[in-house]
């Protein structure tokens, strides 16, 4: 066999070796991307509009909070913390109409606890524990980060939204609303709402 032909083969070779390396790494991608848009959702989306629509830079970023916070394994809550914290959600909620700052506050207060209690970021480290929830609780945690944000905006009661640097009555109740859904999911979800419900119908 000539050294050309030889020479030929081997290039040949190569050329194939790449085609297969580039298609395993494109296949890769494509299911590396699925399933992170598959796990986030609407995170997935405001990751990429974040980012000016660049995908890989927004599946780099939460491939990258899937390999800070995956591997967080939640605590779950005793019966009696889960009606402790429910009870105080509930007051929250009652206590709105006469003071619905404080009320937004109490409830982004209530959700950091029970974060913690759950095995999240605790304290004064905002960012990671959504990070972290991110991760976990992608479809629900944007609603921290609004009643996060509303509960931060001062205790303006106008009608008008964002004026004088306050939040409306309405977006603070819609905040209130929109979080519930994690709190809900943290708590245990509708199993925590009956057996608090039977205990209390069982006490009257």
């Amino acid at each position: 066999m000539s050294t050309g032909v030889i020479i030929l083969i081997v290039i040949a070779v190569v050329v194939v070796i790449g085609a297969i390396a580039l298609a395993l790494r494109t296949r890769g991608g494509a299911r590396g991307g699925r399933g992170l848009k598959r796990r986030f959702g609407p995170e997935y989306e405001r990751a990429v509009a974040r980012h000016d629509g660049d995908t890989k830079a927004a599946e780099h970023e939460l491939a990258q909070l899937v390999e800070r916070h995956g591997g967080l394994k939640e605590r779950a809550l005793e019966p009696a913390d889960a009606e402790r914290f429910e009870a105080r959600w509930a007051a929250a909620q009652e206590h709105f109409v006469d003071a619905p700052h404080e009320a937004v506050t109490e409830a982004e207060r209530l959700l950091a606890e029970v974060a913690g209690a759950r095995g999240y970021p605790d304290g004064d480290r905002y960012e990671e524990r959504v990070e972290a929830l991110a991760v976990h609780h992608a479809p629900h945690v944007q609603g921290y980060r609004h009643l996060h944000h509303v509960a931060g905006n001062g205790s303006g009661t106008s009608r008008t939204p964002g004026a004088s640097g306050t939040s409306s009555t309405e977006e603070m109740r819609e905040a209130l609303l929109e979080a519930r859904a994690l709190f809900e999911e943290l708590v245990g979800g509708p199993r925590s709402r009956r057996t608090s419900e039977r205990t209390h119908a069982g006490r009257s």
